[in-house]
């Protein structure tokens, strides 16, 4: 039998020429026959140990006569991550022989790497939703935030080469392999590379890549040990859509040549690439509700999942994309209805009395530098009539933000200036809350811990940095205190109001929370035993929330943690809330849970109908009924800072926008509004990436 071998294409990627034999005539890699699987052997005494996936039929073909491109989504991260570890051979599968690897014990295997006899090394897993945002797991560079602007490279600031070539330790033991195998493994190092156009990444610092220089970093690394078979969950989340088509691309071209074979993990307002032929589709239950041909499941949920209002690159369900390259979306929920019982959306009046007061961040021709190359402010604004280089931004006490652009562009460095993270808010003309961090003619400098104390912040770099070890209260409470680790300053106003977000996300922050929300208004109230004025009297009911001492942060779900974060920023109702990605990894339910909360607190909820094709309607609770509302949403002396990549993502509350243009472009930075009526044609998002 011939040997296996590499050869590089300019137009294709790394491609292992296989020997001569009939594609029909081969196994699949995956193959698993009405089988159902369990977290612990279902003969254990576990008293929770349900079974998922019952009765599941599924095969991933090693060479199949057509294409087939699989994607496994659902509104349940857990639930696709789960069927995603099913298929790399992991949880108890019953029957035994229910589930098995036939492609992985022929000859071609033997020919090309024993190693890939074991399901996991030949199934590789890369998952991008979890709370790390760089390279293998390797962290934000650094040990605290400001790390990763630092100039200075410490020993541990591995570059993107050691990584891809394993070397992330001090003293890393020199790898002995006979000649033949460090052909091999230079060979595949340098394909990889320039298949994934890594090539002027090489030197830099794992920690210092952008979100898709780190996504083609990741999948660099698992295409060195040569799977059969990649994984990716949520390859998508956090890029933007030029990124995002990019990425896309790139997948194609492994899974066109079968190498290896891609399996996507989406969740349902992902853009669903036009490449992808099956799909699988997960309930939140861990249910598989259709498994098949792409156009038959989309058929099959159009009758349950309403067409949205989507950006210009997505289709409601069902619906045809347009042209090679674009995709599909899907999602359960949209713009609610006004809420029910005497409540109307919140105004912007009140935020345009309190804009016209004071100003809260000013920006005035910030340029931001690392040596020659320039990563923030490399054009010229009109600024009173006359051209300024820099960026000159002003945000007002009452002001909702939404900064926008391409991955790489300063959206980042922007938010670090403004929380003071970044060393270079030092020496630029930036003034938070109307005073320099360093002293000037008649004012002192605002401390860090004065900035801080005055924001509220959740983004991806503070999820990799925050504490695992903290309960659930206690990461609420760490909004009054200095640090992370900082011993919080809480009276008993402050208790009260971590006691009513506790209470209001319990089915989200509580992993043995079952059944109804708690939030539901219909779970608030009971009937008393006396009467008024002739009239049964339905009281609230305060929930006992002790789960929240015990329950770790580092225990629950990334989408719970997510939430905790966005709950922990919001709380002590800061001057500026500032969210980074705030709402990615949630599902739709969650997400639109959340951003009800942010716009009404607890006086709206956004209820189901029975109808399950029918939008959910806002509708007022028994605590605003009865006067206890403690969190009443975004006030109108806050400012709001939201950075997204998905429509969906960025709160209705948002009504100004600025584009940051592509680095080294030489474009200008671009200002909006986000006017009623775009807000609903999806027009605004249009606006914003130029379609």
């Amino acid at each position: 039998m011939r040997a296996t071998t590499f050869h590089f294409s300019p137009s294709s990627t790394v491609i292992r020429s296989a020997p001569k034999k009939s594609h029909a005539s081969r196994p699949p890699v995956i193959s698993i026959g009405d089988a159902t699987f369990y977290r612990q052997h279902p003969a254990s005494a576990k008293a929770s140990n349900p079974p998922f996936f019952s009765g599941l039929t599924f095969s991933l073909p090693s060479f199949p006569a057509r294409p087939q491109f699989w994607s496994v989504i659902s509104p349940s991260s857990t639930a696709k991550t789960t069927f995603l570890e099913v298929l790399q051979g992991q949880h108890i599968c019953i029957p035994p022989n229910g589930r098995s690897f036939p492609y992985l014990s022929t000859d071609d295997i033997a020919t090309k790497d024993l190693h890939l006899r074991v399901p996991a090394r030949a199934i590789r897993y890369v998952g991008f939703n979890g709370s790390s945002s760089t390279a293998g797991g390797l962290g934000t560079r650094g040990a605290y935030l400001s790390a990763r602007y630092e100039s200075r490279r410490e020993d541990t600031d591995f570059s993107l080469l050691d990584y891809l070539m394993g070397k992330t330790s001090l003293n890393a033991s020199e790898e002995v392999v006979v000649s033949g195998e460090a052909v091999k493994k230079e060979d595949t190092l340098r394909e990889v590379i320039q298949q994934l156009n890594l090539e002027t990444l090489l030197d830099l610092p794992v920690g210092n890549l952008s979100n898709g220089q780190t996504r083609r970093a990741r999948i660099a690394k698992a295409l060195m040990s040569a799977p059969e078979a990649l994984l990716l969950d949520e390859p998508f989340m956090g890029l933007d859509p030029p990124t995002t088509s990019t990425i896309s691309s790139l997948l194609y071209n492994l899974a066109a040549a079968n190498s290896p074979r891609i399996v996507l993990g989406l969740r349902p307002q992902d853009r669903l690439p036009e490449w992808i032929t099956h799909l699988v589709y997960l309930e939140s239950d861990h249910i598989v509700a259709q498994l098949g041909p792409r156009e038959a499941v989309l058929n099959a949920l159009r009758a349950v999942w309403r067409p949205a209002s989507l950006p210009h690159n997505s289709w409601a369900v069902g619906s045809k994309p347009k042209s090679a390259g674009q995709s599909t979306t899907f999602s359960s929920s949209q713009n609610a209805s006004q809420p029910k019982g005497g409540l109307s959306k919140p105004s912007s009046e009140g935020a345009h009395l309190e804009k016209s007061q004071e100003t809260l961040i000013e920006m005035s021709g910030v340029e931001i530098k690392y040596g020659e190359k320039q990563v923030l402010g490399a054009w010229e604004q009109i600024v009173d009539g006359k051209p300024r280089k820099g960026l000159w931004w002003t945000v007002k006490r009452g002001s909702r933000w939404g900064i926008f652009g391409p991955n790489g562009s300063g959206k980042t460095t922007i938010l670090s200036l403004i929380c003071s993270d970044h060393p270079q808010t030092y020496s630029a003309p930036v003034q938070l809350f109307g005073r320099s961090r360093l002293p000037t003619p008649g004012q002192p400098g605002i401390s860090i811990f004065d900035v801080q104390s005055r924001i509220g912040h959740s983004s991806p770099e503070v999820h990799a940095f925050f504490p695992r070890e903290l309960t659930i209260r206690q990461t609420l409470e760490n909004a009054w205190a200095d640090t992370f680790r900082g011993k919080a300053l809480l009276s008993h106003e402050n208790d009260l109001v971590v006691d009513a977000c506790l209470r209001w996300f319990e089915r989200e922050l509580h992993p043995a929370c079952s059944g109804p929300d708690p939030a539901d208004p219909a779970q608030q109230v009971k009937p008393t035993k006396h009467v008024r004025q002739g009239k049964q009297v339905e009281a609230y009911i305060a929930r006992d929330i002790d789960w929240a001492d015990s329950v770790r942060f580092g225990d629950v779900s990334v989408a719970a943690q997510r939430v905790a974060l966005l709950l922990r920023a919001l709380v002590k109702k800061p001057d500026v809330v500032i969210l980074d990605e705030a709402f990615s990894a949630m599902d739709a339910a969650t997400r639109d849970k959340c951003m009800t909360f942010l716009a009404h607190g607890e006086s709206v909820y956004l209820q189901a109908r029975k109808k399950r094709d029918a939008a959910p309607e806002k509708v007022v609770t028994t605590l605003a009924s009865e006067g206890k509302v403690v969190i009443s949403g975004l006030e109108a002396h806050q400012a709001l800072i939201c950075v997204s990549h998905l429509a969906e993502e960025v709160p209705d509350l948002v009504t100004e926008w600025m584009c940051l243009p592509e680095p080294n472009e030489g474009k200008s930075v671009r200002f909006g509004t986000r006017g009623s009526s775009g807000s609903k044609s999806g027009k605004w998002w249009d606006a914003i990436w130029k379609v």
